[in-house]
């Protein structure tokens, strides 16, 4: 079921629950934020909606972010039938836009998540795009559990303008909520983002995207996500039973 509010920054809906902040320009919302003094960004989409009502903490998360968009066809399509006509706003394309930004702005960026070598290329292909861009940290994800506190504590302390966490659902939201209390900046989990700008995998053709069926190509590429995607079906039949 989908229900709206009015908040601050403009119209705040929810699906099954949830909020998502229905806007003309996702990039423009967040930069928006980043001016009232930052806060967390949630990239929603049917598998993370799906996975909240499963998860009480994945769910209070989101329920506290102060900006959720609209990632994914399937939550664009729950709000259709609401009556919001709003584009899907993959989270990887706001991020790439902040980081522009960011670059641009002179803002400090975090970069946590993904493999070693994954971090390295990311590095060095992000430097080379945007020379201007002041990357303060780069912390790859498969660090030791003793490691973790002081990693956090010295983030903390460098209060950068742009946190981005590759560290999966729902790891990097309950990171990310837990580390940006207090915290100035913008802060986003992308998921598998830094795979995708480092050269590793691919994005799904635009063609795909056009027609919302970019589950299908991650499927293709990785048949191990099946069980995942039984997530769509299910969060299509319950959008349609809340009405």
């Amino acid at each position: 079921m989908v229900t709206e509010t009015q908040v601050p920054a403009g119209l705040r809906s929810k699906v099954l629950g949830l909020p998502i902040d229905v806007c003309a320009d996702v990039a423009e919302a967040a930069l928006a934020l980043h001016g009232r003094g930052g806060g967390q960004i949630v990239t929603l989409n049917a598998e993370m909606t799906m996975a909240a009502l499963e998860d009480p903490a994945l769910g209070d998360v989101i329920r506290a972010a102060e900006l959720v968009i609209p990632d994914g066809a399937g939550v664009v399509w729950a709000l259709g039938r609401q009556g919001h006509r709003v584009r899907r706003s993959p989270g990887i394309e706001l991020a790439d836009r902040l980081l522009v930004e960011a670059a641009e702005r002179g803002w400090r960026v975090a970069l946590v998540g993904a493999s070693p070598e994954v971090m390295e290329r990311l590095k060095e292909r992000l430097l080379l795009r945007l020379p201007g861009l002041d990357l303060i940290a780069t912390v790859h994800g498969y660090q030791p559990a003793e490691a973790w506190s002081g990693l956090e504590t010295s983030l903390q302390a460098s209060q950068p303008d742009l946190v981005l966490a590759a560290l999966g659902v729902p790891r990097q939201e309950i990171w990310i909520q837990r580390l940006h209390r207090g915290q100035p900046g913008l802060w986003m989990g992308v998921g598998g983002s830094f795979d995708v700008w480092a050269g590793t995998k691919k994005r799904a053709p635009s063609w795909m995207g056009a027609l919302q069926i970019e589950w299908l190509y991650r499927l293709i590429q990785e048949p191990s996500r099946w069980r995942r995607m039984l997530a769509l079906p299910a969060f299509a039949w319950a959008v349609l039973r809340g009405g």
